[in-house]
């Protein structure tokens, strides 16, 4: 095996030390035309106490803050907020009035309202969904970042011939249905019908505006894994102001010479779920390993071309011979396939930034769909740090994804079970 050079996440983040501002991108995009390893985690039973500030107007009409002591955080909770659902995977919350919106893997979304499931669907794509196998369906969802001015969804879904596509459509005025008439495909990722594994499927918005999509390589690791020409085992970036959708001038291969222009970051396996936290400008990415290793990587929003390895490496260690098109990103944390780690499936998270878990904020949650426990650790710029497991305190029978609501506020959701649960602090 020849490996020219390995990076780690923090010689990438130093490497860039500005994170991306949110701008216009319209006038520099392209049109396109055609539609360490866990050896041992430790559980938390209690945090000092901690400083919540806040602010109040005074009658100068300026806002000085004052403080309110929270007592000392004992543990955490799961609090259930509906039940009900069919094999959810993904979940939403564009505005903070009360609505939830649930993907059902089978082909439908639906409204939760104030804790209620509504009987109507806010999305119903069973005449175009592909679910037969489990890693095939509705599987994920974005609303766009200016919603309600801007109106539209994004939905990632596989079709009936097994080709995955990137569909958007109008939300109705009552924001409860889309309007079926708008619906309109962006993307097709054209897969053979025998390759039904390795979808990904997961859609963020970052604050730069753009859109990205995770595709995992489609089971046909040796084809797409190091080849950014083709789309599979990628992460896309594609700007959606111009329909169906343009290319961002900073993408690595924007002129479709060495690779796909919507390719952003390629060598990933099946990065089921990924997140971007808007606060850091970091990406944090759960990719499922193949047979001994899972991986978490964590890397700057904004770098272009990053190859994070798959398939001559499975997270630090090397599975398949040959030479990397680019260096190597090094996971930040390896959870292995043992009886110390417990490694299946891993599902990537979200970095908690709500209001009711001060002690918390920055921490990022991960779990694993097999095993069903719950970690989370800390991203100090060099390497996870304040590693804790929740597994005791936060039981779910199979965790699909997390989520967070319209405050920040982290949410789980159970596809065995058929719920989302909110995480919770007990004080």
């Amino acid at each position: 095996m020849s490996v020219a050079l390995v990076l780690t996440a923090t010689q990438i983040i130093s490497a860039h030390s500005s994170v991306a501002q949110t701008t216009s991108i319209a006038p520099t995009s392209t049109p396109v035309t055609s539609v360490t390893s866990v050896t041992s985690v430790t559980s938390v039973t209690s945090v000092t106490s901690v400083t919540s500030v806040t602010s109040a107007p005074s009658p100068t009409g300026e806002v000085p803050p004052t403080t309110k002591v929270l007592p000392p955080l004992k543990r955490l909770a799961l609090q259930a907020v509906v039940t009900g659902l069919v094999e959810p995977v993904d979940v939403a919350a564009p505005l903070d009035d009360g609505l939830l919106f649930v993907l059902q893997r089978a082909g439908t979304a639906r409204v939760v309202e104030n804790g209620r499931l509504l009987k109507e669907p806010f999305l119903n794509l069973k005449g175009f969904v592909k679910s037969s196998s489990i890693e095939q369906g509705l599987l994920g969802i974005a609303f766009h970042p200016k919603y309600p001015v801007d109106r539209r969804v994004f939905v990632f879904h596989t079709r009936k011939d097994n080709d995955n596509l990137l569909v958007s459509y109008t939300v109705a005025p009552d924001g409860r249905h889309v309007e079926p008439a708008s619906r309109l495909q962006l993307l097709r990722v054209d897969k053979a019908p025998t390759a039904v594994r390795h979808n990904a499927g997961a859609l963020r918005f970052g604050p730069d505006g753009l859109l990205y999509i995770s595709l995992g390589d489609g089971a046909r690791a040796k084809d797409n894994g190091q080849n950014p020409k083709t789309l599979p085992g990628s992460i896309l970036r594609i700007d959606i102001a111009t329909a169906p959708y343009a290319i961002p001038a900073g993408n690595p291969f924007a002129d479709g010479r060495n690779g796909r222009p919507e390719v952003w970051w390629y060598g990933f396996r099946n990065p089921w779920r990924f997140s971007i936290d808007a606060k850091s400008g970091l990406a944090y990415i759960g990719d499922v390993g193949q047979e001994t290793i899972e991986e978490i990587d964590v890397v700057k929003l904004d770098v272009p071309g990053l190859n994070f390895g798959w398939p001559i490496m499975q997270g630090s260690k090397p599975y398949l011979k040959g030479t990397p098109a680019s260096p190597l990103v090094s996971p930040v944390v390896e959870v292995r396939h043992d009886d110390i780690d417990k490694g299946c499936s891993i599902v990537g998270g979200e970095v908690y930034r709500g209001a009711a878990i001060p002690e918390l904020d920055g921490h990022y949650f991960y779990a694993d769909w097999c095993f069903g426990w719950i970690r989370s650790f800390r991203y100090d710029g060099t390497a996870a740090v304040d590693r804790k497991d929740w597994s005791t305190q936060l039981p779910v029978e199979m965790l699909s994804a997390f989520g967070h609501d319209a405050r920040g506020e982290l949410l789980v959701v159970d596809y065995e079970a058929g719920g989302i649960l909110r995480v919770v602090p007990v004080r």
